[in-house]
């Protein structure tokens, strides 16, 4: 079906906008189903009051304290969820005396700062900023840090995390599978201590105590495995005419969420295209972004260690300040990882501990 055109328009998304007009695009199933671009006389976000649930929110999660910043025996932080997924933060600063099953769900877990390496079933595996690593459900594991000043974002998700298909743009873009790490075992066989593996179900940890380190696996082979990749290896799809939506950043998909990651590429070129993010109101999930490092471009007095959520039905977009400046920056500076929500995510009562609840009135032009 070719789109209906009515009044003043666009005849590409996204590329040449009428003058004095700002476009929105209203799409199903996040930016990968039907949409329309509405153009607009003045910005959607152009608000001056806000009342309700559905505000935009952003979190300065470096405020964040989970037990583990302190306490060897603490555990981390949640702040946002619903049923598929929850955010969890740890600032673990030693290592952890004990080791750790998770049988609620399958973890990502984001390294933000720290240096270290996380033990496993499958063998250890060294951690850096800019790592994700994918821990399958119910893997046995270990957090070792080298560094005291440690912040892990970690995702927890009801199915598994799995690599988009690339189609297309063939098995080798956005990264070669060939950097992708996985572990070599490396059994503790000698350490006859005992030790403590906690098992977490239904949110309840129940302890189980061996005389030996059950990390005792002198091989292993299958397809499901502990794995992990660097923010740094992951090579953006970039166009220098139009600006690409955020589906086209896809690193992760599990049941209930797409994750993406926004890094540093080159700003779009031609002189009629836009060259911040559109505005637009996803009806179908809620967008979470965590701010790993840079300068994020369409965001204003954004720190790294802070995120934002802008629950559906709401517009969000670039601010004021980024509009206005679009023309002059020939690149993004900017490292996030962004999640799409298909179920309505929740403030915690930890998140709600680290929000400034005036965040919405940060699109509103200074006066």
């Amino acid at each position: 079906m070719y789109p209906l055109k009515k009044g003043k328009f666009a005849s590409q998304a996204h590329v040449g906008i009428p003058e004095g007009t700002y476009e929105e695009e209203h799409g199903r199933k996040g930016f990968y189903g039907k949409s329309a671009h509405l153009y607009h006389a003045h910005p959607p976000t152009g608000w001056i009051r806000f009342e309700g649930k559905l505000r935009p929110h952003l979190f300065d999660l470096n405020r964040l304290a989970p037990s583990d910043c302190q306490d060897p025996e603490g555990m981390p932080m949640a702040f946002l969820g619903n049923d598929d997924i929850r955010l969890y933060v740890s600032r673990r600063s030693e290592p952890m005396p004990f080791y750790y099953r998770n049988a609620d769900g399958d973890e990502l877990l984001f390294v933000h700062r720290g240096k270290g390496t996380v033990e496993t079933d499958f063998g250890p595996l060294a951690f850096e900023p800019g790592d994700y690593i994918v821990l399958p459900r119910a893997v046995t594991y270990r957090v070792l840090p080298e560094t005291r000043d440690n912040f892990f974002l970690i995702v927890q998700s009801a199915g598994e995390f799995n690599q988009p298909d690339k189609g297309l743009i063939g098995q080798h873009a956005l990264y070669d599978p060939g950097v992708i790490v996985t572990p070599e075992p490396a059994p503790h066989l000698d350490d006859r201590g005992e030790w403590e593996v906690r098992i977490k179900v239904e949110d309840e940890i129940s302890k189980v105590v061996y005389p030996f380190n059950p990390i005792d696996v002198v091989g292993w082979k299958g397809d499901l495995t502990v794995w992990k990749i660097n923010m740094r290896d992951i090579r953006p799809i970039m166009s220098h005419r139009a600006h690409l939506p955020p589906s086209a950043h896809t690193t992760f998909l599990t049941a209930g969420a797409v994750v993406c990651s926004f890094l540093p590429r080159p700003r779009e070129q031609d002189p009629q295209a836009l060259r911040v993010p559109f505005f637009h109101r996803n009806t179908d999930f809620d967008e979470f972004i965590f701010y790993h490092d840079g300068d994020f471009f369409s965001k204003d007095n954004i720190k790294p260690g802070y995120a934002t959520l802008h629950p559906r039905g709401i517009h969000h977009g670039p601010h004021p300040k980024a509009l206005a400046g679009q023309g002059k920056k020939t690149q993004t500076d900017e490292y996030a990882v962004m999640l799409d929500g298909l179920n309505p995510i929740h403030v915690l009562p930890a998140g709600e501990q680290v929000e400034w609840k005036e965040y919405w009135t940060s699109w509103m032009e200074k006066k």
